[in-house]
């Protein structure tokens, strides 16, 4: 029996966004971390925001429970942001929960149920050493098969890249100049963790004449990444700089109906297409080297929005690993099958190149607060189209964008597609 083609009910509108510094911050909590974010969002909807219209609230959020010891934060956000007794739920599908937590903000529009909803995303992590984390996000994985043999998320990612590299002859190189790309992204981006590897690489300096200390020599970025005392292996040939960091961050996103829109702003982003897929743990896969929960949920947001990879002119991919990006690219249709990690390499996703991926500087370099991440992706995709992000503005018009949103090593993937009008 052939599927019916999917649609929405009806337009579905981002009419503001806003998002907290991305970071590690011991002073804040989650809660905190989500007001600022609401905040920023409240300032930048043009005609104002009257929150007594918001009529439902869907959080992305990974896992409070094991890093905060708190379940059932959505109505405690809900609270803090002023918004009780509207409908809060909380949406977890690991590093996807903030795409996911869209998806259903879109569908309660499209479907007519609301006409004003709030997606908001919010992660604290940093709080917790660094073993910690690496075992909680772990339980991301499949805890009854890849979790006992050893396998954390660097691990796992490794072994795609180690597939990839076998299949296509990319090599760690190609992975780092992700990195230095997304560094150099992240430098232009107030709210991101991390600035660019070259000033990275000054800073070490500067610390090791202060400390009187022998004096790196790295010739270039290139040099620092090869470096294995400055960017060691975490998994082979995952290094240091080919993983995000540990964050801790909050984004919100504000939708409406479409026929609404132009009464809170005269340059409302429309929401044209949504998919979601999922697909088998890791190790039961029959290919390593890509991702098919985002080759289909991509195809299925290009079918509702009736358009080609072609078309889109910026994106926010899922990027918790280099290699992730470079799959990434292949998986939504902008690069043949084993040509992501050259037209890498060769410039063609930079800010100014043909393809601009990551503009905001990536989960790389922006950071990875889990539950945010997905809505942050969104707050750099209104900045950008909207032409307000500042100096890391993308040199030409952004008629069509996309989000790409993944769930644990592929797990889950949400894509949606943005039309400016």
């Amino acid at each position: 029996m052939p599927t019916r083609k999917r649609k929405l009910g009806r337009g579905v509108a981002l009419v503001g966004a806003g998002m907290s510094k991305f970071g590690a911050f011991k002073d804040k909590n989650s809660r905190e971390l989500m007001v600022e974010a609401y905040q920023e969002l409240q300032k930048n909807v043009d005609k104002g925001l009257n929150p007594k219209d918001i009529q439902a609230l869907y959080e992305g959020n990974g896992s409070s429970d094991l890093f905060e010891n708190q379940i059932h934060t959505a109505p405690i956000m809900a609270s803090w942001l002023g918004l009780v007794p509207i409908a809060a739920t909380r949406v977890e599908d690991a590093c996807a929960s903030g795409g996911v937590a869209l998806r259903q903000g879109v569908i309660a529009i499209a479907s007519g149920l609301y006409d004003v909803v709030l997606v908001t995303g919010v992660e604290k992590m940093a709080d917790l050493p660094t073993d910690k984390v690496t075992d909680i996000l772990a339980a991301a994985s499949d805890v009854v098969y890849e979790a006992p043999a050893g396998f954390t998320f660097p691990g796992l990612y490794a072994a795609m890249a180690t597939a990839y590299m076998a299949k296509y002859g990319a090599t760690p190189e190609d992975f780092m100049r992700v990195g230095i790309k997304n560094h150099s992204n992240g430098a232009l981006n107030p709210k991101a963790q991390f600035g660019s590897i070259s000033d990275l690489m000054k800073s070490r300096v500067a610390r090791a004449k202060e400390k009187g200390q022998p004096v790196p020599t790295w010739k270039d970025e290139m040099d620092f990444m090869r470096d294995p005392a400055a960017n060691p292996v975490v998994a082979w040939p995952m290094r240091l700089f080919d993983c995000s960091p540990i964050s801790d961050g909050a984004a919100c996103a504000l939708l409406v109906a479409e026929d609404i829109a132009r009464n809170f702003t005269d340059e409302p982003i429309h929401i044209i297409g949504s998919g979601q897929a999922s697909d088998h743990a890791l190790h039961e896969r029959a290919s390593l080297s890509s991702v098919y929960a985002a080759q289909l949920a991509g195809r299925e947001a290009y079918e509702m929005a009736g358009v080609k990879p072609a078309d889109i002119r910026i994106a926010e991919v899922h990027d918790c690993f280099t290699i992730a990006e470079v799959m990434a690219t292949e998986d939504l249709g902008f690069f043949a099958p084993g040509k992501g990690a050259a037209c890498a390499s060769e410039g063609y996703t930079k800010r100014d190149g043909p393809k601009p991926i990551n503009t905001s500087g990536g989960l790389k370099s922006k950071g990875h607060p889990v539950g945010a991440s997905g809505v942050g992706q969104v707050v750099e995709v209104w900045s950008q189209m909207r032409k307000k992000a500042g100096p890391r503005q993308v040199p030409v018009d952004v008629p069509l964008a996309l989000t790409h949103n993944v769930g644990a090593t592929g797990g889950t993937c949400a894509v949606h597609i943005f039309e400016r009008r």
